[in-house]
């Protein structure tokens, strides 16, 4: 039985890892590897596009038809001649919103992959955790002025959603015990 009064004998203590610390850790990690596959991911998909190729029309058994006959079948690609920072859509939309003059929505926009897949990395690969998720909190509310600007309600809530885990992982991320840096 364990004596209560020497905490070192306290049960919830295993080779140096306190159960909630280790439970900490893990929520960080969780939270760490979501926030940074979820932007790495998000800036990636700024590059894709789609481009339509001819195909022979394949049969029941998987032969080119008789016929002859093409089909166009579209395939997803990547390339930095696909970029596009905001959909076509948003970017009208937000074109027509005074308060987001062109001088400043072209860089952003411009840029706005590239910062995602950086942000990704470094959450990722556990460099700079604090100011990258800093850094990710704040992108996740400029983007929420724009939607709020252009009356996206829905977006807005998604994006609050993102930000209360970037403040839940900034929280955490005191129990951060696998990272390429350490700051303090």
């Amino acid at each position: 039985m364990p004596d209560e009064s020497n905490p070192s004998n306290s049960p919830t203590k295993s080779h140096g890892c306190c159960a909630a610390d280790c439970a900490r850790t893990y929520a960080y990690w969780t939270l760490r590897a979501w926030l940074g596959v979820r932007a790495l991911l998000t800036g990636l998909e700024k590059f894709a596009g789609k481009v339509s190729e001819q195909k022979p029309l394949l049969d029941e058994f998987g032969q080119p038809d008789m016929n002859g006959t093409m089909v166009a079948v579209e395939r997803k690609v990547y390339g930095l001649q696909h970029y596009a920072g905001l959909p076509k859509s948003l970017v009208d939309k937000f074109a027509a919103e005074p308060l987001l003059p062109a001088w400043l929505m072209q860089p952003y926009v411009a840029s706005l992959g590239y910062v995602l897949i950086a942000l990704g990395l470094l959450l990722l690969l556990g460099l700079a955790s604090r100011l990258a998720l800093l850094a990710m909190g704040l992108l996740y509310t400029s983007l929420t002025v724009g939607l709020i600007l252009i009356n996206e309600n829905t977006g807005v809530a998604l994006l609050g959603l993102h930000v209360l885990l970037v403040a839940a992982a900034l929280v955490l991320v005191k129990h951060d015990r696998l990272c390429l840096t350490r700051s303090s």
